[in-house]
């Protein structure tokens, strides 16, 4: 069943995905609004207790709809297990950007790039050269791609074999978007904040967060240059502040043979938490050095859409095989 819904979920969202403005973001948004106004006092339990809610109450409450509804009918079941995952899986709701502006590179027009760029991530992009606004929508397309459809994956595979459903991709989902939430309004003028809020939170995504990243450049390595993904991995993940998007950016570096990293221009994650209702105050650069290999040009963003879809396609067999042995075990 999970080959299917995975399957089933991915071909709806490519028809027919959700605008980046949807009334699901708005009302998760306001979930999450109403929880730190109503268990935060900014205590330190406090921080678990809004986490908790936030997060382990929707997938609970998935995984309870999933069973109710599978007593009667697996279609039924597979069918919410199809409607959460185009909810939390999905290339599209990314993806617009970063085709929009590979057409504006592909046309020459590399002011309308660096436009589309900052509105995407909402970084400065005015002053870029060519080669590090490569860099920054190679970086980010990665890091979204293993975001909305890797990690969701994992988590998702992993808790349906427990009789959870689609338990697994809420959490994930979630967690990642509280790291997001507390984190924008920690650096929100006037909106008191528990600080221990946003570092649990973003501490709980890195646990989260800590296999799937590693299972996502594992892929990149197998349907790459495996011996360079695997080296580069070893060798430069640490460039990155954040480990697991490190491993993540340097294995898909060593896999296709670009660039990637450096200190020079503005890093990759400051900006992940402006996706709320006003900005947030940057960080510090990203990565401290850069991985070896050609400095990134506009083949390489054909070559990150290749090593991706071949992830998926990778992903998608070992399910497809591990359901058939379920089936015939």
């Amino acid at each position: 069943m999970s080959f299917f819904a995975v399957l089933f979920a991915l071909l709806i969202e490519q028809l027919k995905p959700l605008p980046r403005d949807n009334v699901v973001h708005d009302t998760l948004t306001g979930w999450m609004r109403w929880a730190g106004r109503n268990f935060d006092a900014g205590r330190d339990h406090h921080a678990w207790v809004v986490w908790c809610v936030t997060v382990l109450v929707p997938a609970l409450a998935v995984a309870g709809v999933y069973h109710a509804i599978g007593h009667f009918s697996l279609l039924l079941a597979l069918a919410w297990n199809v409607a959460v995952l185009y909810l939390t899986l999905g290339f599209r709701q990314f993806s617009h950007y970063f085709t929009d502006i590979r057409d504006a590179l592909d046309r020459g027009d590399e002011n309308e790039a660096r436009r589309l760029l900052a509105q995407w991530r909402h970084l400065d992009a005015s002053e870029l050269p060519r080669t590090e606004l490569l860099r920054h929508v190679i970086e980010h397309s990665l890091l979204a791609a293993h975001r909305h459809v890797f990690g969701v994956f994992f988590w998702f595979v992993l808790l349906s074999a427990f009789g959870l459903g689609p338990a697994g991709a809420v959490l994930y989902r979630m967690s990642e978007l509280a790291s997001r939430y507390w984190a924008f309004k920690s650096r929100t003028v006037g909106a008191p904040i528990n600080e221990r809020l946003m570092q649990r939170s973003q501490w709980l995504f890195g646990l989260i967060d800590h296999v799937p990243a590693r299972m996502t450049a594992f892929g990149f390595a197998v349907v790459g240059n495996f011996e360079e993904a695997i080296t580069c991995w070893r060798r430069d993940a640490g460039l990155w502040k954040h480990e697991n998007e490190g491993i993540i950016l340097a294995a898909a570096a060593g896999a296709v043979g670009v660039q990637l990293g450096g200190s020079a221009a503005p890093g990759i994650t400051p900006d992940r938490s402006k996706t709320f209702e006003a900005g947030a105050l940057p960080e510090t650069a990203g990565a401290e050095g850069s991985t070896p290999g050609m400095p990134p040009v506009a083949a390489h963003l054909r070559s990150i859409v290749g090593l991706v879809w071949r992830s998926v396609v990778l992903w998608m067999l070992l399910l497809a095989l591990l359901s058939l042995a379920n089936l015939i075990g």
